[in-house]
């Protein structure tokens, strides 16, 4: 079977909630697009979430304009995927996609790595995600990288959209019943899940956990316009949120021996590109004072950018084409698609 798109990148970024699909052609030009649902190996194991990704890949493939086909589509299948936090775990989703043949080669990175790259020129920087959770990572042009098991409290992790939720929660329940502090959390949690009080909140959560798994996101923000009304217990909480992605990016530009030289420091993840004022304003303080050298980076391309970057970096293209790329990655909505190139049939 040939490939329909010789010296080309599938790029894929997969994360736990969505996950983008773009073909490209060796010189960077974007023929096809697709996005789906969210990528949770953890959950149901690898071939499982790898089976959701080759629609995807086809629908791409289709958007292109190539004929129908079960052979390869690109050269490369550069994935950046979310879950994917232990060198073990890359390993067996590189081998899940290797079976399904969408490429002559596949390279899995953890999603974060995409953060970086599409936020910066070079492979060279690091990057803090701080989403549903919190992670970091940082490369150098020579291949070498640092990186977090980033799997949670279970590796030492503080912080993101699920564990603030969780946090604004207990300080509540505290603020109310007498233990902690008093705080404005009590008050807005409740009015937030229409009960009277944090303990009949508490009560229904207790007997219908479902309904935490589905309405936790909205405490993230509700934590920071609290915090943001002056609320002490509140702005704590946004204190060490800003102190946790400080400290992951000083130990990453440390572990590469960036921070005695001028690196970026990609920010991204749904609570950092939210442009909470207190968050921002304590993250950059904090990185000039530990980090002076550093440059704060908040990333607008999206991360499948970056996945596609990563695949052309690999296959040695021209600067022109990661130019390219970018370009047409950031290109306003709506936008027209530029021509394939000859010979991408």
């Amino acid at each position: 079977m040939t490939i329909a798109v010789p010296g080309g990148v599938l790029a894929i970024d997969a994360g736990n909630s969505k996950t983008d699909v773009a073909l490209l052609a060796p010189d960077g030009t974007v023929l096809g697009r697709a996005r789906g649902g969210g990528f949770q190996p953890h959950l149901t194991g690898a071939e499982a979430a790898v089976a959701t990704l080759v629609p995807l890949a086809r629908e791409a493939a289709e958007d292109a304009g190539l004929p129908p086909g079960q052979g390869p589509l690109a050269s490369l299948v550069s994935a950046a995927l979310a879950n994917a936090d232990f060198p073990a775990e890359e390993r067996a989703l590189a081998s899940a996609l290797r079976a399904r043949r969408l490429a002559a080669d596949v390279r899995v990175v953890n999603d974060t790595f995409a953060v970086l790259r599409a936020g910066v020129g070079e492979p060279r920087g690091v990057a803090v995600v701080c989403g549903a959770g919190t992670n970091c990572v940082g490369m150098l042009p020579d291949g070498r990288t640092a990186r977090f098991p980033a799997v949670g409290r279970l590796s030492g992790d503080w912080g993101g959209g699920g564990h603030l939720a969780e946090e604004a929660l207990w300080w509540a329940a505290r603020a109310e019943d007498g233990r902690g502090e008093p705080s404005a959390l009590a008050a807005e949690v409740a009015g937030y899940f229409g009960l009277p009080t944090v303990r009949d909140t508490i009560e229904a959560l207790h007997f219908a956990p479902a309904r935490w798994t589905a309405e936790r996101h909205g405490l993230s923000p509700l934590l920071f316009r609290v915090a943001a009304a002056g609320d002490p217990v509140a702005g704590r909480l946004v204190e060490r949120q800003a102190q946790e992605i400080v400290a992951m990016a000083c130990v990453a530009l440390a572990r590469l021996g960036l921070l005695s030289v001028p690196a970026p420091v990609v920010l991204g993840g749904s609570v950092l590109a939210a442009r909470h004022p207190q968050l921002e304003a304590a993250v950059l303080s904090g990185l000039a004072a530990r980090a002076p050298l550093a440059r704060p980076v908040h990333v607008a391309a999206p991360p499948v950018l970056g996945a596609a970057l990563l695949g052309l970096d690999a296959l040695a293209a021209a600067p022109a084409a990661l130019a390219r790329a970018a370009a047409q990655f950031t290109a306003p909505a709506g936008a027209p698609k530029p021509p394939a190139p000859a010979g991408a049939a």
